[in-house]
């Protein structure tokens, strides 16, 4: 059996797969089969680097109808199907729905149905996630598939899922997680999160120029096409790179993209933590961190862990996308039960406090409120229809409710913020802002929302 790296403990988000997805894709080839089971996937190892996880004062006693009184009815089983390999684990996902799914068994569960989750790891191979699906669907009999944190699984089961009827909520890798119509995400993605990092650039920085870099691997264009278009509508040039991973001269980089962006323009990144990291220290290195206008990250680079390694050098010069609000900055009643069950339940969420974790506990959260709209048995059918229903669920970590409905593709999440580094830590510079519209996926998503009569954008 293959070991799996540890992962370290940090604020990450799904927008990661603009480096990391993408290259896996280039190169599948695992052996390992994937397995299915009811009890929290593997986690990896907790590093030293940690998140914040105090208690608070919330009762995880709110996350269900009956508070103490356990769940003893015929299960309802849900299932999930995340990527876990070396070097790319996304278990805290699936491990925050257990921890939420547990608290909600402990507390009267779903009209005194215990939930199930029946978890699928692959190793992103085309056959095994597909395989994966069947599975769920023929062997376990579940009614739902929530909380999808992989590379592949939207490309290839969103037919599968269409012959079903079976509506999938997900914290979105793939492009089909949110261009299909039984698809929908609780994230932005990498395209929609550099949008958000070259728009902050544009309008609250006023480049003249901004340069796009990210990893020179395959699907790179289709994140490209965002940025592009965000910098043709407001008549600025952009220059589009890419680099192959991992970065072996970080200095030769830096020095390119200082000299391509000039003085005015931004230079916004696209790469996972550590290539991030490799290049901004190579900048600092060289002195150049004050040589172009700013410096932009998509949403990989929210995280403590680079605003510590960086320095102070860096702060309120690097400004990064966040999908989520900030639940260091946040306390608020949902924010406390989030932190309650994470500290109670969620032992095998190795990152603790951040975007996994947090997307999983709105994606358990979104299907139970779903849940307790079905009345008589829970089929595919019912279960399915009640979600596809989901309509202005509201969160304290979105900027804008959530939306699921009967739409030919789904962006729901299309609002974000901008945290920079202060102190070692991600602080919010900027509240929530929508994704502009001149990406013209963002775009047709308002168009197709407006005529189905679904709020698309922040009120």
């Amino acid at each position: 059996m293959s070991k799996y790296k540890d992962a370290p403990r940090v604020r990450l988000s799904f927008a990661l797969a603009a480096a990391v997805g993408a290259m896996i894709l280039a190169g599948c080839g695992s052996s390992s089969k994937s397995t299915s089971t009811t009890t929290p996937a593997p986690a990896p190892a907790p590093s030293t680097t940690t998140s914040t996880t105090a208690a608070t004062s919330s009762s995880t006693s709110a996350c269900g109808s009956k508070p103490g009184v356990a769940a003893t009815g015929t299960p309802i089983n849900i299932g999930t199907i995340d990527t876990h390999q070396p070097g790319t684990d996304f278990t805290d996902g699936p491990n925050m729905i257990n921890a939420y799914f547990a608290c909600v068994n402990a507390n009267g569960g779903v009209d005194g149905h215990p939930l199930k989750l029946f978890v699928e790891l692959d190793q992103t191979q085309p056959a095994q996630v597909a395989a994966a699906a069947k599975q769920l669907i023929q062997s376990d009999h579940v009614v739902a598939i929530d909380g999808v944190f992989d590379l592949l699984e939207c490309t290839i089961d969103q037919s599968y899922w269409k012959s079903l009827g079976i509506f999938e909520m997900d914290a979105g890798i793939a492009p089909e997680c949110w261009s299909t119509p039984n698809s929908a995400a609780v994230n932005m993605g990498p395209r929609y999160s550099s949008d958000g990092a070259v728009q902050y650039a544009l309008a609250s920085e006023h480049a003249s120029k901004i340069v796009f870099v990210q990893s020179n691997v395959p699907g790179t264009g289709y994140i490209a096409a965002g940025p592009a278009a965000l910098a043709k509508a407001s008549k600025v040039p952009i220059t589009e790179l890419t680099e192959n991973v991992p970065i072996t001269d970080a200095s030769s980089v830096a020095l390119n993209l200082v000299d391509d962006a000039g003085s005015n323009g931004s230079v916004v990144l696209n790469f996972t933590p550590p290539e991030a990291l490799v290049i901004l220290q190579a900048v600092q290195k060289l002195g150049l961190e004050d040589r172009v206008k700013s410096w932009g990250c998509s949403t990989p680079c929210d995280t403590d862990f680079l605003a510590k390694a960086l320095g102070p050098k860096w702060d309120h010069k690097l400004f990064v996308n966040a999908e989520a609000t900030d639940a260091d900055d946040h306390n608020g009643p949902e924010m406390q039960l989030y932190k309650a069950i994470l500290a109670k339940y969620g032992s095998s969420v190795a990152g603790g406090i951040g975007s996994f974790s947090q997307f999983g506990f709105l994606l358990a959260k979104f299907l139970v409120q779903a849940l307790d709209t079905v009345h008589g048995a829970y089929t595919i059918k019912s279960v399915n229809t009640a979600i596809e229903g989901i309509k202005d669920y509201k969160s304290e970590m979105l900027c804008q409710p959530w939306t699921y409905g009967n739409l030919a593709l789904h962006i729901p999440n299309n609002a974000d913020y901008t945290v920079t580094p202060e102190s070692g830590k991600m602080i919010t510079v900027q509240g929530c802002t929508s994704i502009s519209s001149a990406d013209p996926q963002i775009a047709q998503y308002h168009k197709v929302a407006s005529a189905h009569g679904v709020a698309s954008g922040l009120s």
